[in-house]
């Protein structure tokens, strides 16, 4: 019988769960790569070989998974990094290489709060209305340019690193932080800038979690943007599922 060998894993990463599985399999001894896209300009350090970057494409991340020896691949993207995973479908189809997910659940709500869900950006656009509101807009920095047909909005942002360019909308404020927040913290940053409304990304985990808890101690209104779409693979929800797999 031919043995088995010892698995190298790509670990797709820049997330809070990415950094735990990171941690786990330095700890456990087992080849990896951890992988960032690059948009953050000072990611978190990791116990692993670290590359940045994209791959190019299914067809540039098929070839990096051949000409690296990769037995696994782990997705451990935000869940709105879905080009990314859509890639990694078909790479590993392509490659006949194991694939699994670390998928946090998406927030549900609850007693009390004020949700709106939409299905993408634009839609969340819509949902503000044309009367000028004072907006927390939680999103990241990658979808900001659809809320410039908005202009009639103050927006505050929340961003991990400085703008290096100008915001694409003429009433904003950043708040340069990085999760997670706390929820005296978030009910603090939104009294102190009297915001009357928050757009979110269905994120999930507890790392981002406060804002809404704290608008749900204000009263205040969440238009929450659905994840979007990826094709089916395994998901695992926690980091022991992961290794169990492995």
């Amino acid at each position: 019988m031919t043995p088995l060998l010892p698995p190298r894993v790509l670990l797709l990463g820049g997330t809070t769960e990415a950094a735990a599985m990171a941690r786990a399999l330095a700890e456990a001894g087992v080849e990896a790569v951890y992988s960032y896209a690059g948009r953050t300009g000072s990611p978190v350090a990791q116990p692993l070989p670290v590359r940045i970057g994209g791959f190019g494409g299914a067809e540039g991340l098929a070839a990096y998974l051949r000409a690296e020896g990769i037995t696994h691949l782990v997705d451990a993207t935000h869940p709105f990094a879905a080009q990314m995973s859509r890639n990694a479908v078909k790479a590993c189809a392509a490659t006949q290489t194991p694939l699994i997910a670390l998928e946090r659940e998406p927030w549900q709500a609850g007693e009390g709060d004020r949700w709106t869900h939409v299905p993408d950006p634009a839609g969340a656009v819509a949902a503000l209305g044309q009367a000028p509101q004072r907006v927390f807009l939680a999103i990241g920095r990658q979808t900001l340019d659809a809320f410039a047909a908005a202009p009639q909005h103050h927006y505050l942002l929340r961003l991990v690193d400085p703008p290096t360019e100008p915001l694409p909308l003429p009433l904003a404020e950043a708040v340069i932080a990085r999760g997670p927040f706390t929820v005296a913290g978030d009910r603090a940053l939104l009294s102190d800038h009297r915001i009357e409304v928050i757009v979110a990304k269905n994120a999930g985990g507890a790392g981002a979690e406060a804002k809404l808890v704290a608008a749900r101690d204000l009263g205040l209104p969440v238009i929450l943007i659905d994840r979007p779409w990826v094709p089916d693979r395994p998901v695992a929800r926690t980091v022991a599922e992961v290794m169990a797999w492995l």
